[in-house]
C-alpha cells in the first residue's frame, strides 16, 4: 500500500493552508511546477483526490477530510515538539540539582552558575552545600548528580574525578605584622592565635597536613566548621589561618589580605558522583564552567596575592 512521505505532507499542508500552488511555492521557498507535480503524483499513487480544483484555488475534497485531520494532528504534534525543545534549550521546567563542599561553594559556585544561567535561563537550580559525611547518601539516594568536593570519597559505589588542583594559603587580618612577607611559612605562625577546623574532619586533615610535615603541633586558638566561618573569625582580627585558596579566590576581600604559603601542599577538586551514573548535559556543562573557574582562580592567584 503506498504510503506518504514526510515531503509529500509538507507540500499537501502548505497547498491546504494557502489554497494555491503558488501560495505553497512562496510559503516553502521552492518552484510552483515542482508543488503541482508532487500533488498530482500524491494523489496518483494514493488513488485519493485530495483537493477540488476550481479557477486557480485548491480546496480539500469532501474524501480526503480524514487525511487532512491527520495532517493537522502531524503539524500540531511537530509544533509541540518544537515547543519542548525550546523548552529543554532553555531549562523550562527541569532542575539541576547537585552539591559543593562549602569551600567551594564560597566564591567558585556562584561564578559557575552564572554561566549556567547565561546558557539556561530558566533552568531551575537547587545547589546544596554538603559535608563528606553527607556526600554519600546524597549520592547514592540520587537527592542530585554531582557533588564538588575538596577531596575524594572513598566509597566503592562512588567515583571520582579531579578536575583542580589548588593550594593551601595564610590568610592574616588587615595589618597583621606577617602581610609584609611575600609568604609565610607554618613556622611563622607559631606563637600566633590560630585558627581552623577539626584536624580529624577530612578537610581539616589537609589544611593541617603542613604543620604535621614539619612536626610542629597544631594548636588552635579557635575552631570552625566551614571556611567560610575562618575568613569571617581572621576578618575580624580573631587569629590566622591557613585555608585552600578556593575559598579565598576573590578579587575583593575587605579585611583578609593572603599570602602564599611557604610550603608546597597541594588540595585537589574533584567531582563526586554515584558509580555508573549519567549525568544531564546541564549538569555536563555546569562541571565544564566548574573547571573553567577553578582553572582561572589558579592563573589568577597571583593578583589575591596583591593585597595590602
Amino acid at each position: 500500500m503506498p504510503e506518504m512521505t514526510l515531503r509529500q505532507i509538507e507540500v499537501i499542508r502548505a497547498v491546504m493552508m494557502t489554497g494555491t500552488i503558488t501560495g505553497a511555492a512562496k510559503l516553502l521557498n521552492v518552484s510552483a511546477p515542482g508543488i503541482s507535480r508532487l500533488v498530482k503524483h500524491a494523489e496518483e499513487s494514493l488513488g485519493i483526490r485530495l483537493f477540488e480544483r476550481k479557477a486557480g484555488l485548491f480546496t480539500p475534497s469532501v474524501e480526503a477530510g480524514p487525511v487532512f485531520d491527520q495532517i493537522r494532528e502531524v503539524y500540531t504534534g511537530v509544533a509541540n515538539l518544537q515547543r519542548a525543545l525550546g523548552s529543554l534549550q532553555k531549562g523550562e521546567d527541569v532542575t539541576l540539582a547537585f552539591a559543593s563542599a562549602p569551600s567551594i561553594a564560597q566564591f567558585v559556585a556562584a561564578r559557575a552558575l552564572r554561566r549556567v544561567r547565561a546558557r539556561y535561563a530558566d533552568l531551575f537550580i537547587d545547589l546544596n552545600i554538603l559535608k563528606i559525611e553527607e556526600t554519600v547518601d546524597y549520592l547514592l539516594l540520587e537527592r542530585g548528580e554531582f557533588v564538588v568536593m575538596s577531596y575524594a570519597v572513598d566509597n566503592a559505589a562512588i567515583e571520582n574525578e579531579k578536575i583542580a588542583e589548588g593550594q593551601l594559603v595564610v590568610i592574616l587580618p588587615e595589618g597583621h605584622r606577617l602581610a609584609a612577607q611575600r609568604t609565610v611559612s607554618v613556622h611563622d605562625l607559631t606563637g600566633e592565635a590560630l585558627v581552623g577546623l577539626d584536624p580529624e574532619d577530612p578537610y581539616g586533615r589537609l589544611i593541617a597536613e603542613p604543620f604535621r610535615r614539619a612536626g610542629l603541633p597544631l594548636n588552635h586558638a579557635m575552631r570552625g566548621r566551614f571556611a567560610q566561618t575562618l575568613v569571617s573569625l581572621v576578618r575580624h582580627g580573631l587569629g590566622v589561618a591557613v585555608i585552600d585558596e578556593f575559598s579565598v579566590a576573590e578579587v575583593y576581600m575587605p579585611g583578609v589580605i593572603r599570602r602564599p604559603l611557604a610550603e608546597t601542599v597541594p588540595i585537589g577538586t574533584y567531582i563526586v558522583r554515584k558509580k555508573g551514573r549519567v549525568l544531564s548535559g546541564f549538569a555536563e556543562f555546569a562541571i565544564q564552567q566548574f573547571r573553567r573557574e577553578l582553572a582561572r582562580a589558579c592563573a589568577d592567584r597571583d593578583s589575591y596575592y596583591g593585597d595590602s
